[in-house]
């Protein structure tokens, strides 16, 4: 499977774990690195639906034709896990982001690993993501 070099950075790094504690603990601290967003983005409208941590959701297009993303959450593993969506799609174009699969995340073991409602905040997150370069191209 061809990965960005994103992705592929993601998923050597957490083959360098080998407990799924270390990997949790991997995953909230890239959640500590994400920019806190301005308080004046996290409003009502830019808070996501679906999610059972507060998440704030935003983006912006950039002149060069890319999309740069800003999430927050009150959640230590959710944050992580906007860290590595942010990664793996802010500041890239549309179609890039809608080609790209989240497949990545079983083969880093987080799929088995997230409760039911921290996947479909994820889920949320990703379509919010693929939504909004859709928007762009239409």
């Amino acid at each position: 499977m061809n990965f960005s070099n994103e992705i592929n950075e993601l998923i050597e790094d957490f083959s360098f774990f080998d407990s799924w504690e270390d990997k949790y603990q991997y995953l909230i601290d890239m959640g500590r690195n994400v920019p806190q967003m301005d308080e004046a983005l996290k409003t009502e409208d830019n808070k996501m639906k679906g999610c059972q941590s507060v998440v704030y959701f935003y983006k912006y297009y950039n002149e060069d034709g890319t999309i740069t993303f800003l999430a927050n959450s009150d959640a230590a593993i959710v944050q992580g896990l906007i860290a590595l969506m942010l990664k793996v799609f802010s500041g890239k174009k549309p179609q890039e982001i809608l080609d790209t699969n989240i497949n990545f995340l079983e083969q880093i073991g987080l799929n088995d690993h997230l409760s039911p409602t921290r996947k479909n905040g994820l889920s949320s997150l990703v379509s919010s993501i693929k939504n909004s370069a859709q928007e762009k191209l239409i």
